[in-house]
C-alpha cells in the first residue's frame, strides 16, 4: 500500500513554507493548490501567466480604487495579498485585488477583513472564481462586494451585500458598476481601458 499523494498540512506549515515557495499556493482546508498560469501549467510558470488584458484590467481597477480607498483610511492590494477565511475550515486565497480597511502591520501577508474583492477571470481559474470563491468570500462578514471581471468579453458581475442578503448585478458593453466600500461608480470603458476586447 502506498501513501496518498493528497496529504493534509497544517495551517502553520502552510504559512511557514509559502514564503519560500517558488510559486503561489492557495490553502483550502489543509490542502495546497498551486495557482495556474493562463496556459494551465503550474510550478515554475504559476506566477507568469497573466495576459496583457488581465494585467491592464487589474491596473485600471487598482488605479481607480487607490485614491477613494485612501480617503477612507483603507488600502488596495494587488495579487500578492492573501485573504484568510474560515468557512468549515481555514482557507487562504490570492485574489487579484483586495480592498481592506483593517489596520494591517507593514509585514502582513494576509487580510482577514476585506471590504471588496475583485477577481479578473482567467481561463484557468474562472470556474473556481465563479463557484467556490463566491461561496467562500460571501462568508466573510466584512465583505461588502465581490467583483468578477471577464477577460473574454466586456462584462462584469458584482455580488453586493445588502441587509436582506446578497444581490447580484451584471453590466456589459457600455454599462457601469458602483463598487461598495468606496461608493465608486466605474464605467466598463474605464475598467477595460487599453484592453483589446
Amino acid at each position: 500500500m502506498t501513501d496518498s499523494p493528497l496529504k493534509k498540512i497544517s495551517e502553520a506549515e502552510y504559512l511557514r513554507t509559502e514564503e519560500a515557495s517558488p510559486f503561489k499556493r492557495e490553502y483550502v482546508d489543509g490542502f495546497l493548490y498551486a495557482l495556474h498560469s493562463e496556459d494551465g501549467l503550474t510550478a515554475q510558470t504559476a506566477q507568469t501567466g497573466a495576459t496583457s488584458n488581465h494585467s491592464l484590467i487589474c491596473t485600471n481597477l487598482i488605479v481607480a480604487l487607490h485614491r477613494p480607498a485612501r480617503q477612507r483610511g483603507c488600502q488596495v492590494y494587488a495579487s500578492d495579498m492573501r485573504v484568510r477565511g474560515d468557512l468549515s475550515g481555514t482557507r487562504y486565497y490570492y485574489p487579484d485585488i483586495v480592498l481592506t480597511c483593517e489596520d494591517l502591520p507593514g509585514d502582513a501577508r494576509y487580510a482577514q477583513a476585506p471590504c471588496l474583492i475583485a477577481e479578473v477571470l482567467s481561463r484557468s481559474t474562472q470556474d473556481t472564481d465563479r463557484r467556490e470563491k463566491v461561496w467562500a468570500y460571501q462568508s466573510l462578514s466584512s465583505l461588502q462586494g465581490y467583483l468578477l471581471v471577464d477577460t473574454a468579453a466586456r462584462a462584469v458581475r458584482l455580488y453586493r451585500r445588502e441587509a436582506e442578503g446578497w444581490r447580484e448585478e451584471y453590466a456589459e458593453g457600455g454599462g457601469q458598476v458602483t463598487l461598495p466600500c468606496v461608493d465608486l461608480t466605474l464605467s466598463l470603458d474605464e475598467i477595460y481601458d487599453g484592453a483589446r476586447l
